[in-house]
This record gives structure tokens, sequence and C-alpha cells, in this order.
């Protein structure tokens, strides 16, 4: 995939985002080793009221919906941009320590794709 990329961590539990801009909107993809469509999530920010809304989609069996909303609401709310979040991470026999991490990693690699359109100086 072509667009930027952003990591956060690494090994079993490390993500992979990248975007692509359309027109003004944008669309992202956060993934692991095990890419699929798990959930996809639109965000919408709300000129009139300064906020942003989200809605989920979530395929049946999977439970990338709560990555996936947390996403497109942080990443609407501060570029104040349409956003559609696809995720699809996968991890045979998960623990739960590994959910946190995989959550952690996906709100990491959010905020420095944040940073690197909002920070001027931003460098990774």
């Amino acid at each position: 995939m072509s667009g930027y990329g952003f990591t956060g961590g690494e090994g079993r539990t490390g993500v992979i985002l990248k975007s692509h801009e359309m027109g003004d909107d944008l669309v992202i993809f956060i993934y692991n080793d095990m890419a699929h469509i798990g959930a996809v999530a639109i965000g919408e920010y709300d000129f009139k009221n300064s906020r942003s809304s989200v809605s989920v989609v979530t395929r049946l069996g999977h439970k990338d919906d709560a990555i996936a909303q947390k996403a497109a609401y942080e990443i609407s709310k501060s570029l104040k941009k349409a956003v559609c979040v696809i995720v699809g991470i996968h991890l045979d026999n998960i623990t739960s320590d590994e959910i946190n991490r995989v959550t952690a990693n996906a709100g990491i690699a959010v905020k420095k794709y944040i940073s690197s359109k909002t920070d001027k100086n931003y460098y990774g």
C-alpha cells in the first residue's frame, strides 16, 4: 500500500497504520501480519457543534470494533475531517495482556499519524 505508514509496537503485538487521502477525506488501515477486514468505522467532524461522531460496522465474530471506533473518533476530532478506518488485526490464541498491548500499540500508531499531520516539526 502507498501513502503514510506508521507502526505501533513490534513483534506479535505490533500494528501498522497506513493512510490514503480521498479528496478531502481520509481512509486509514490498521492491521498486522494477518490483515483482514474486521471492523469499519466512519468518523465525521461536526463543525457546528465542534465534535465528532462515529458509526461502526463489525464483521461477525470479530473484535476489531473498539480500535476502529477510537481511531475514527481521534482522527476525525483532531484533523476535523471525515475518516474511514478499516481495522483487521488477528492473533491466534491471543491473551488478555496481548489484547491490551495491541490496543495500546494501535493508539500509538494513531497518535504518530495525527502528530505527523498537525506538527510541522514531526519527524517520526
